[in-house]
This record gives structure tokens, C-alpha cells and sequence, in this order.
């Protein structure tokens, strides 16, 4: 559990919400002298929605906790020309001071000026880069993983995975942020946390049609990314408006459109479909916003690149000639000890449950025993958003949205050929949801709450094969259906470590709030940030036992595999944890 409090105040350095931006300045007049009790109001041009605040007696206004997007800015005060200022665009976590200058004259006439040039950032001394919607959707990315666009951020890299980045989580990327570790970083979606509790990696990011822009934030990071080293990835997602828009699309890579590597004997067998749409539309003009989207993608590749050693017919019928030649083993003659004359021996030497153990092994016609397979990789994912906008009014309004990502990759086995079990399944599922309201309580303090909950479900499936109990090896077998099996050098290997069946889950709250009050030209930011998690975990080591086989026996591993000489094992069990 972690509970952290943000007291901060400022002089003419202003903070903003997480989840959005801010706009401050100065009104003055004609001599510059400033101006207090200006009415200063921002619309937002795709939504309607306005906000209003007045002038300080020092002149000043701020704007906090608006929503990404273009507004138009207007300031009326009897006595003056209303000032109108179009063109503003405000990006996620930016925080522009405009200052205006107002002309005496009658309140019906007005000066309009359009913004052309981009919004200078004069309060915050905060280094980093907003990932806008142009580039998100627009630069090529394989596998269409926004994350990637990351590395356009200065000091960012490419970071070693090592244990964090492991098949009991939904894919994430391992990225290093000015020299900082790579689960030192704090990713924030639409002002939640988005971590994973497991490795403090990123959980799975929006699709990029989904997904409006972020920012990446490098160095003096504001007081409310407090809890992580590294920097601070602060994403939003798109939002409905008065206009309905939307889009479909469909990605497709097959490797019947690819030329061969010139080094591979044949093409890549890959084939990748990626399609989905989104879609945002007004409920309720000027008032109630709804967007939505869903990405699908399924993924198949089985190349044939995979090479193992196994008993030959010759070996079955106790024939060990071949595979102790030279030819098979580097220019080098084997000869067989324990029971051996020439590299033959009595066929009913032969262990019975290693010849149970081989119906489920395709026999090599390779004199060496060589055995070249394909393992299958056929995945799918599925990711969907759903957002909801509501203003109460010009003081009030919150959204709610929820996302999810569903990644599915069966377990490599075929049925037929038990080498190709080279890793459990893998069925993960990630859920977020966001609750936030905005309130303005007075002309000069508005509050900010942001709910989130997420939940993380990661399953790792076994498909029963087989147990050396059920081969008629005399071991107990406490998980159904699992053995290992480990021939070593010139052999095969099955039932390891990344095919230990198992479960990781968790689940998370957060609850922040902000509150910002404005006096004169100083800002007092206070807020509170409670999170909680909760881990379940269950990882079923080799309880069935784990047996190796490394020739000290006969001389070659496959002959002690053949004869049932193990050279090692062990029985290994895991409880289940569950902590907070």
C-alpha cells in the first residue's frame, strides 16, 4: 500500500492534474498596468464545454485541469475590447502562460488574435516530450505498440528485460529513461496509475487510434510522480465530441508477400492480421460524449528452424552403431560402455518407459538421429475502450472509462510431437477502469478525484501429455498430465522451467486527489495519492519430477536415455502467495 501527500506552493509556478493541462497569465491594459476582475474564459472547440475564472487583484488567472485539445480563449471587461484568442492547442501535461493585453474601448467590439506559433512553456522546469496524435498514428510501428514510440524521447533506451519482463505478464517493454531502471518509470493513463504490480513495467497501452497522445517526462519531475526514480509517461486516451468520427482499419503481413532471407533455406512462415475501428460521437450535444474502440489481432507463424536429437529406428532395435561414427559425432568414434559389445546391445535392454516415452516422438530418419520441426506460434489479442464525457455544467464534469486487452497463445504442443512443448500457455488479461470528476468550488479553488481500478488475470495452461506415472516409472506425479525430461548434448529437452503451469494475478486501487487554490499570483497545490495491490500467485514447479540424462552411464546421453540410467533429478514444489 502506498499513500503519499503533495503539499506544494508556488509563486507564479503553477501545477496542473496529471490527467490533463493548464493555462495561466497576466491581463493588463493598454499601459501595463494590470487588471483585476477580468472574466476570463476557455471553450473547447470540439466539445463546447467552457470553464470561467476572474483576474486576481495582481491581474492573474489560471485555468487548471482542462482537457487536451484546441480551445479558444476569451476575456471581457466592461470598458475594454473583448479579446479573443483562437488557435490554442494544449497537449497532456503542458502548462503555456498567455498573457493578454486589452484595449479600452466599448465590450461589442473585439480583437481577435489567432495563435500561429507553438505555446511556450515558462512555469515548469520539467524536460520532456509530448508523442502527439499525428505521430501516433502516422510513424510505422511494428506491431502497431504505441510504447515504442518512447524511444523518440531524449534518453531513452532500449533496457536488458532480465527477470521483470518474464511469460507471466502481458507483453510490456523494458525501457531505460536518463540512466534510470526500467521498472523505474510511471506510466499514468487518463490520470491513473498503469503499472503493473508484478515488475513495475507498463501494463498494455491503447491501440493507436485509440490513444490521443502522451507525454514523456525526463528530469525534475513534478511532486505528484513522486514514486517512481526514473520519469513519468503520462498517456490519454481520444474522447467523443460534437462530430461524429471514426475510423476502420485492417494491417495484414504474410509471408507469401516477403522474399526469402538470402541465408534461410526457405520464407518466413509469419502471418499477422491486425484490424479493428473506433468510433466517437455526441449523446448529448455540448454535454455527453461517448468513444469507443476495439483492436483484434491474430498472429500464426511456425517455422521449421528447430533441431533435436532422438532415438533412431537402428537404436531401437538396440543398433548404436551409427550415431557412435564419426560422421555423428565430429570426426570422433564413441564406444559404448555398460553392457555394450561393438555398440550394440540386447533390445530388451531397452528401458519400457522410455519406449512409452517415445510413441509420442517422431522416429529421425537421419542415421544421427537428427530431427528438424517447426513449434507453432499461433497467438491472438484483442484490446477495447470505452469512454464516457459529462459536463454538469460550467463547474462540474467528469468521464469514465474503461480497457481492456485479452492476449491468448496456446501452449506450443501439437499433439503428436511432445519436443514441441517448449513452453506452457499463456492467457492474459488486463482491465482498467477510471472514474475522475472535476469541481469547481469557488472562483479560485477546484478539486480533482480520480478513481482507478486495475486487474490483471494471467494464466499459464499445461495441455495434459503425460507423466513419467503414466509411463510406468515409479515416482509419484502430483500434477496431471507433466514430466520432465532433459538429454543432454547432442539430445532433446522437454518440460522445462517455462513450461511450469501456474497463475499470477492481481488487483489495484488508487484514489487521488487534487485540490488547487489560487491566491493573487501564488498557487497552492495539495493532494493525496492512496494506492493498494494485491498478488496471487501460483507457480507449480516440476513437482512431477525433472530427470536428466548425461551419458555417464554408457558414454552418450541418448544411450543412458535409452537404457533409463538418470544421471539426475529433483521433485520441487511452489506454495500459492498471496500478499498485499
Amino acid at each position: 500500500m502506498i499513500v503519499v501527500l503533495v503539499l506544494a506552493t508556488h509563486g507564479n509556478a503553477w501545477a496542473q492534474a496529471v490527467a490533463g493541462a493548464q493555462i495561466s497569465g497576466t491581463v493588463r491594459d493598454s499601459s501595463g498596468g494590470t487588471i483585476p476582475g477580468a472574466e476570463v474564459t476557455v471553450t473547447k472547440i470540439d466539445t463546447g464545454a467552457t470553464r470561467t475564472v476572474f483576474t486576481s487583484a495582481d491581474g492573474v488567472y489560471v485555468l487548471p485541469n482542462l482537457s487536451v485539445g484546441p480551445y479558444q480563449l476569451k476575456v471581457v471587461l466592461q470598458g475594454f475590447n473583448t479579446y479573443i484568442r483562437d488557435g490554442i492547442v494544449l497537449q497532456v501535461s503542458s502548462n503555456p502562460e498567455i498573457n493578454v493585453t486589452l484595449a479600452v474601448g466599448a465590450i461589442s467590439e473585439q480583437v481577435t488574435v489567432a495563435a500561429n506559433s507553438t505555446l511556450v512553456e515558462t512555469h515548469t522546469t520539467g524536460v520532456g516530450q509530448v508523442i502527439d496524435n499525428q505521430r501516433v498514428m502516422e510513424l510505422p510501428l511494428n506491431g502497431r505498440q504505441a510504447t515504442e514510440l518512447i524511444f523518440l524521447s531524449g534518453l531513452a533506451t532500449s533496457a536488458p528485460a532480465g527477470d521483470l519482463n518474464t511469460n507471466k505478464n502481458f507483453p510490456t517493454v523494458t525501457i531505460s529513461v536518463a540512466g534510470g531502471q526500467a521498472n523505474g518509470i510511471t506510466y499514468i493513463m487518463d490520470g491513473g496509475t498503469h503499472n503493473d504490480p508484478f515488475n513495475n513495467l507498463n501494463l498494455p497501452t491503447p491501440f493507436p487510434d485509440a490513444l490521443q497522445e502522451f507525454k514523456v517526462e525526463t528530469s525534475a519531475l513534478p511532486a505528484r510522480y513522486g514514486y517512481h526514480a526514473a520519469s513519468a509517461v503520462n498517456l490519454i486516451t481520444k474522447s467523443g465530441s460534437n462530430q461524429v468520427h471514426g475510423d476502420v482499419f485492417e494491417f495484414l503481413r504474410n509471408y507469401r508477400f516477403n522474399a526469402r532471407n538470402f541465408f534461410a533455406p526457405a520464407r518466413d512462415s509469419l502471418n499477422r492480421n491486425q484490424f479493428g475501428g473506433t468510433i466517437g460521437a455526441p449523446i448529448i450535444k455540448n454535454k455527453m460524449f461517448l468513444f469507443g474502440g476495439y483492436q483484434g489481432r491474430v498472429e500464426k507463424s511456425n517455422p521449421a528452424t528447430t533441431t533435436s536429437f532422438v532415438p533412431t529406428q537402428a537404436m531401437l532395435n538396440g543398433d548404436f552403431t551409427a550415431i557412435t561414427s564419426p560422421a555423428c559425432n565430429g570426426g570422433r568414434q564413441v564406444t559404448l560402455t555398460g553392457g555394450f559389445v561393438d555398440n550394440r546391445i540386447d533390445p530388451s535392454r531397452i528401458s519400457p518407459v522410455t519406449r512409452k516415452f517415445l510413441q509420442h516422438v517422431p522416429v529421425s530418419q537421419d542415421p544421427c538421429g537428427r530431427l528438424q520441426y517447426g513449434i507453432p506460434n499461433n497467438n491472438t489479442e484483442h484490446q477495447g475502450l470505452a469512454k464516457v464525457d459529462y459536463t454538469f455544467n460550467s463547474n462540474s464534469s467528469m468521464f469514465a472509462r474503461y480497457f481492456y486487452a485479452v492476449y491468448d497463445n496456446p501452449a506450443t504442443y501439437d499433439g503428436t510431437n511432445v519436443l514441441t512443448l517448449s513452453r506452457t500457455g499463456q492467457n492474459n488479461q488486463v482491465h482498467s477502469l477510471v472514474l475522475a470528476h472535476n469541481q469547481v468550488l469557488s472562483a479560485s479553488i477546484l478539486n480533482s478525484l480520480h478513481v482507478t481500478v486495475n486487474r490483471t488475470l494471467n494464466d499459464r495452461p499445461l495441455p495434459a501429455y503425460f507423466s513419467a506415472t503414466d509411463l510406468g516409472a515409479r515416482v509419484s506425479s502430483l500434477v496431471p498430465g507433466y514430466v520432465g525430461v532433459n538429454v543432454t548434448g547432442s539430445g532433446f529437452s522437454v518440460g522445462s522451467g517455462a513450461t511450469n503451469p501456474g497463475y499470477f494475478n492481481s488487483k489495484g486501487w488508487q484514489v487521488a486527489d487534487d485540490l488547487d487554490i489560487v491566491r493573487g499570483a501564488h498557487q497552492l497545490s495539495i493532494g493525496g495519492n492512496w494506492i493498494r495491490s494485491r498478488i496471487e500467485t501460483l507457480n507449480n514447479r516440476p513437482t512431477n519430477g525433472a530427470f536428466t540424462f548425461n551419458g555417464q552411464g554408457t558414454g552418450l546421453s541418448l544411450a543412458d536415455f535409452m537404457l533409463g540410467i538418470v544421471s539426475g533429478g529433483f521433485l520441487q514444489g511452489n506454495p500459492v502467495y498471496d500478499y498485499d
